[in-house]
């Protein structure tokens, strides 16, 4: 089926109406004749299974079509696998918009998708430049100039509703700079993502290489090695995870993950990772959060800490190999634009126990869907030393405590451009020590 084709007869079923979906035919209806304007938009549906007429071979298009009647359309106009890609985009846009009814009818969206293609291809172009500078340690100033190209292709087994994900990466460095000693000149590419997806026990598990992500990013944000169990509802929702951490500096810096981001960022080790994490959110205007992460045999970092190699005034983690991490945090909504967001976590296993915490005030929200959108955030934040080990923020590091603030706006359909700016001081430093940071990036996804 062509695009206008598709396009004008699907738009001739939303001004039109619908029928029943008791009689098929294929050819046009006794009610509507061959003059009409919306003739050949309702003969091409019917010939090609999309709509249906009533069983006394009329369409009846002066009724009103309800939510369901149209959301079976876009089902049948989904199951297809003869349309181009911009009719897909139509269709998929539809299916969005109809998912309540889709699902009531016993209709998945992704069962759909299924069926036309086994194996769904997404990515992202990103091109990210930061420039970090701390007063009273210059040396460890830097400054991170790539450009990454991201495929994350996704493969349906069978009828399973399982998936197999992975997330493959080329890094291309346009001139940065750092004092790990790295090549910064280096090109890379990698697979930091490879796991399977499916439903198990009531709930969705993941296996494999995949993303953990705790504390809305303020305790961890990176990937792991095991298994993730996510249970409950959309209000009450339990994430249970168990893996191995390792960590890669080079890989990192490659990535453009600060290097100086949390207690395990400085240094390469493994760990055993462990978290439990409650979510309630019985509107959208409430959401409250409340976990607890231990890594354990911390032995090659702590040796780390305890040789001085972390720089910037650290004094130490202390004998203890493990890390028991408590945080709690969320959000309350004053209206559909302004919010206040905000996390607390403490380490109790260092000797030298330290706490994290951040609150933000965000206004609006940019939104890759919708083109002329944007938004912004302002707050305090205050990442102690020893608090935690993989934070995921792009303007304040580990050890840093100040004023954050950044802004996102969508110039067009799946692009968006980030300013993020960070003020503040380094923890634990003699003298004068002032810090800052600039970021900036703008991602194209397809």
């Amino acid at each position: 089926m062509s695009r206008k084709t598709l396009i004008s007869a699907i738009t001739a079923a939303l001004v039109v109406g619908t029928a029943s979906t008791t009689f098929a035919a294929s050819n046009p209806f006794s009610d509507v004749p061959a003059d009409s304007w919306a003739y050949d938009a309702v003969a091409t549906l019917a010939a090609d299974g999309v709509i249906d007429g009533y069983p006394d071979g009329t369409y009846q298009g002066q009724n009103t079509m309800t939510r369901y009647e149209m959301a079976q359309i876009v089902a049948r106009a989904m199951a297809k696998t003869d349309i181009d890609k911009a009719d897909k985009a139509l269709v998929d846009k539809l299916a969005a918009e109809f998912a309540e009814e889709l699902d009531n009818l016993g209709v998945r969206v992704a069962d759909l998708e299924k069926k036309s293609d086994n194996v769904k291809w997404t990515g992202e172009l990103r091109y990210r430049y930061y420039d970090a500078n701390h007063d009273a340690n210059p040396d460890d100033d830097e400054t991170y100039n790539r450009v990454m190209f991201r495929l994350m292709p996704q493969a349906y087994i069978g009828d399973t509703g399982w998936t197999a994900n992975a997330r493959i990466n080329y890094s291309l460095d346009m001139g940065s700079s750092n004092n790990a000693g790295f090549d910064a000149t280096d090109n890379d590419a990698s697979v930091d993502l490879v796991y399977v997806e499916g439903p198990l026990f009531g709930g969705t598990v993941q296996a494999g290489r995949l993303p953990a992500f705790t504390a809305n990013g303020l305790v961890f944000d990176d990937r792991v090695d095991g298994v993730q169990y996510v249970g409950g509802s959309d209000t009450f929702k339990t994430t249970l995870i168990a893996a191995r951490y390792s960590n890669d500096l080079e890989e990192a810096w490659e990535n453009g993950t600060d290097l100086g981001g949390g207690f395990l960022s400085n240094s390469d080790t493994t760990a055993d990772f462990y978290g439990i994490q409650f979510d309630y959110t019985p509107n959208d205007k409430v959401a409250v959060n409340l976990g607890y992460n231990a890594l354990t045999g911390l032995d090659e970092a702590i040796e780390d800490v305890q040789a001085g190699s972390w720089g910037r005034g650290q004094n130490g983690y202390g004998d203890d190999t493990d890390a028991q991490i408590w945080y709690v945090g969320g959000m309350l909504g004053f209206n559909d634009n302004l919010s206040l967001n905000a996390e607390y976590a403490q380490n109790t296993s260092a000797d030298k126990y330290d706490d994290a915490w951040i609150a933000t005030l965000n206004y609006k929200e940019a939104d890759v869907a919708d083109p002329g959108s944007w938004g912004m955030y302002v707050g305090y934040a205050d990442i102690g030393t020893n608090s935690v080990p993989a934070p995921t923020y792009d303007d304040i590091a580990g050890g840093q405590k100040g004023i954050v603030a950044g802004v996102s706006y969508v110039p067009a359909e799946n692009i968006i451009a980030t300013a993020r700016y960070f003020t503040g001081e380094d923890n634990d430093t003699q003298g004068d020590n002032d810090a800052e940071k600039f970021f900036g990036e703008i991602e194209f996804f397809f």
